[in-house]
């Protein structure tokens, strides 16, 4: 007999709406799995039982008003739904995976935050995350490391592992999440998930710290397109002080909308090989690719391989940002010796960033950005989808990417990991990881799908498409 826990986010929402299933009852069977099972896990840094049974208590209550009113519910209301422990829950705890913070209260909810309450959606707690999240691992001084359900000796990736490791595992139906350089298709693609990371602008990234980069976004974790399509769907939206925001699907469309339409035949490029030099692809990132490509072949879609010349500025120009992020994080005075070596070495780096040098940096982001909007991928006459490794290795072992004796050695092992997913929070662009391949030990190997900037639409379209084809979701680790 199936368990919650096994009904997909958008199931568990119709059996809430219909009043089969309570709210209460979900969430309280979540807490106890994560009570049983996060101690292997790693999955959460703060567990907010008190808050999720009064939000769920609220929701039945809403429910009951909604059928005896024949009214509407938001896709997901009643839904347990994590969030990210860079992210601020007024009255929670919020850490940013570091010792700096461990005490850290916000008095006021980010953005995210308040259309998820909006949503109806559950807390569950606050999810696992590397110091500041600038860690393709989840490996903080704070609280085990975020593992992979599929292998306990892998990593969950980073730097949304404890929202990857929740899924995954069964701690949460779906998980909201963070991505700056990959950080949430990284996970996604070593925990077997899919995980979308919107264009600029299509979520809220406020109100009180602004990402003047444009790398970072907030995007959903999810088991199934569906499942991730209607969490979008509650994150998207511009809020006051937005300074750039997505074009919005039509008037009273929605992404969950588009799962059931099939895409038209699109032209998709291949790009197998790393925008970064001396980085070779695993042969199994390699298959997985190759799978794909083949499978797009298959459903009717026009799929040709390009090699983009390698440019040493964009690697440059990526590292003089990221450090200067990781210096501009408000260290509370006296804490910087809480600080973990890969930190304190960014933030080294970044205090050495000259103003002139990253501006240059953002320009060439910029250009980027209109280089594959003009030359690549131009409405009606260019590639509509680029199709490319998750990662250029498989699953990481727990402490395999961390160097705390050398910081320097760790973050260009980080570029040769996942040269592939900077790439489109430097242009903006949508990007989705899928887990469409599998070694032959049981690991799940994602392959990456971009699209024109504002075109999630087209993502969704297609990777529905995908797992109609080549279902992952009946999947399941041993521990599920």
């Amino acid at each position: 007999m199936a368990e919650l826990h096994d009904l997909t986010a958008l199931e568990q929402a119709v059996e809430i709406r219909e009043g089969r299933l309570s709210p209460v009852d979900l969430a309280e069977h979540y807490l106890r799995r994560v009570d049983r099972l996060d101690a292997a896990l790693g999955a959460y840094l703060t567990v907010t039982p008190e808050i999720a049974r009064k939000q769920a208590a609220d929701a039945e209550s809403e429910a009951l008003a909604a059928r005896r009113e024949g009214r509407p519910l938001p896709a997901l209301h009643g839904v347990p739904v994590p969030v990210k422990d860079l992210t601020r829950v007024a009255g929670v705890r919020c850490t940013f995976g570091s010792r700096a913070y461990a005490d850290h209260v916000p008095a006021v909810d980010d953005h995210v935050v308040t259309r998820l309450r909006a949503a109806g959606t559950v807390l569950l707690g606050k999810t696992n995350t590397p110091e500041f999240g600038h860690s393709c691992h989840t490996e903080n001084a704070l609280a085990p490391p975020a593992r992979s359900p599929w292998d306990l000796d892998r990593s969950a990736g980073g730097s949304s592992g404890g929202a990857g490791a929740a899924v995954a595992g069964g701690l949460a139906p779906v998980a909201h999440g963070t991505d700056g350089g990959g950080s949430i298709r990284i996970p996604a693609s070593v925990c077997g998930l899919v995980g979308l990371k919107p264009s600029r602008g299509r979520v809220s990234g406020g109100p009180v710290r602004h990402d003047i980069s444009g790398l970072t976004t907030d995007g959903p974790l999810a088991r199934t397109v569906a499942d991730a399509a209607a969490l979008l769907d509650a994150l998207a939206g511009p809020m006051p002080g937005d300074t750039c925001v997505a074009p919005p699907p039509p008037p009273g469309e929605t992404f969950l909308d588009q799962v059931g339409r099939r895409p038209p035949r699109l032209r998709v490029v291949v790009l197998a090989e790393p925008p970064v030099d001396g980085v070779e692809v695993h042969p199994d990132c390699r298959a997985a690719v190759d799978g794909a490509a083949a499978l797009l072949r298959e459903l009717g879609h026009e799929v040709e391989e390009l090699a983009l010349p390698l440019d040493e500025r964009l690697r440059h120009a990526f590292t003089d940002v990221w450090d200067t992020l990781a210096a501009a994080e408000p260290v509370p005075e006296g804490a910087e010796d809480l600080l973990e070596p890969f930190t304190r070495h960014l933030r080294e780096r970044g205090e050495r960033v000259t103003g002139p040098r990253l501006a240059e940096s953002l320009a060439l982001f910029r250009e980027l950005g209109q280089l594959v909007a003009e030359a690549l991928m131009p409405p009606d006459t260019g590639y509509d989808v680029i199709l490319s490794p998750t990662l250029a290795r498989p699953p990481a072992r727990v402490g395999e990417l961390r160097n705390d004796d050398d910081p320097g050695a760790a973050y260009a092992d980080f570029a040769r990991y996942t040269p592939f997913a900077p790439f489109f929070n430097v242009t903006g662009q949508p990007a989705v990881s899928l887990p469409l391949f599998w070694t032959d030990a049981g690991l799940p190997i994602g392959v990456m799908l971009a699209g024109r900037y504002g075109a999630e639409s087209t993502l969704v379209r297609l990777s529905a498409q995908l797992e109609e084809a080549r279902p992952w979701a009946d999947r399941k680790p041993s521990l599920w």
